[in-house]
């Protein structure tokens, strides 16, 4: 019998990537502030989930000095199909964590910072509580930065995300990522209904704080199942949604299905600005924390507007 020539590939199928369109395209805006900012993240010894994630806009957001650090390590306990972060067993957390973010975002002198973690199911609280003190921490050395939190989905660990609450973010966000029919697929140690459960928690506990989410579009989802997340997110209360396309990272990841086209982009953005979110962002190279800074300005004015207009009734 013929022994396989590549057996570390059994159960690993390859999904060749398909060639990116022309609409899909980096940018470089400024060199020297790219590379101070690569100097003051690798300094620190700090992780970002640009470079984890191998995320496609990291020179254009580095060159406008955008970064979001990525805490509790670079390895997630979760092995999303998706995710170009890698999956293992992670170490113990650095308690000097929260003195080095909030260190290196006064040098970068950020007005708005995005702070996000990798999947600790291996934490009693999920890492809640080391969360929140990154928070506090760069808060107090911070005070007119406003923070954004990407967090995990917390599932099982009870009411230990009320502790990140507590810290009072103005941005809580967490991902949504796909649509139900493709958990099961795509983000196997999660679940649909307690990622829109933790986000309408969120918002009942502290309604001041921005809810935002984010779906990725091109895995194979209908169009009728992207407005119902829609729906489910608005029941839930969230703000802020983001649209942006599935890149597959390598042929091992989930194989990409399509590439929207930017118009496409735009009638999302038309359908969900109906639905009532007071912000979205809709394009192929959309994420989470993309122009996160603008966007949370565009949010308080569009916040400040309907108080105005409640107060002019």
């Amino acid at each position: 019998m013929t022994k396989p020539r590549h057996p570390e590939k059994i159960n690993k199928p390859i999904n060749p990537i398909k060639k990116k369109p022309s609409w899909i395209r980096s940018k470089l805006l400024d060199t020297q502030v790219f590379f101070k900012t690569k100097e003051v993240v690798n300094r620190n010894k700090l992780h970002t989930v640009c470079q984890e994630a191998n995320c496609p806009n990291i020179t254009e957001c580095w060159s406008k000095k955008h970064a979001t650090f990525m805490i509790m390590g670079d390895t997630c306990t979760r092995g999303c199909a998706f995710c170009d972060v890698k999956t293992g067993k992670p170490g113990k957390l650095d308690i000097l964590e929260p003195l080095k973010i909030s260190k290196a975002v006064k040098e970068l002198k950020l007005n708005h910072v995005v702070i996000t973690s990798v999947d600790r199911d291996d934490l009693k609280d999920g890492g809640a509580n080391h969360f929140r003190d990154v928070v506090m921490a760069t808060k107090k050395e911070n005070p007119k930065t406003t923070i954004e939190v990407l967090t995990p989905d917390f599932l099982r660990k009870g009411n230990a995300f009320k502790k990140l609450v507590e810290a009072s973010p103005d941005v809580f966000n967490h991902n949504i990522e796909t649509v139900p029919s493709l958990y099961l697929t795509v983000r196997p140690g999660s679940r649909y209904f307690a990622s829109i459960k933790l986000l309408e928690s969120v918002k009942k506990i502290k309604p001041e704080i921005f809810t935002k989410s984010g779906l990725m579009v091109g895995l194979g989802e209908s169009k009728n199942e992207i407005l119902q997340v829609m729906d489910d997110l608005r029941t839930a209360n969230v703000d802020f949604l983001t649209i942006g396309q599935y890149l597959q990272p390598s042929p091992q990841h989930y194989p990409l299905q399509r590439y929207y086209k930017p118009h496409e982009f735009v009638e999302l953005k038309n359908i969900a600005l109906a639905k009532g979110f007071l912000l979205v962002a809709s394009s192929p190279l959309t994420r989470s924390s993309y122009h996160a800074d603008e966007d949370f300005k565009k949010l308080q004015k569009v916040r400040d507007e309907q108080i105005k207009c409640l107060k002019l009734q």
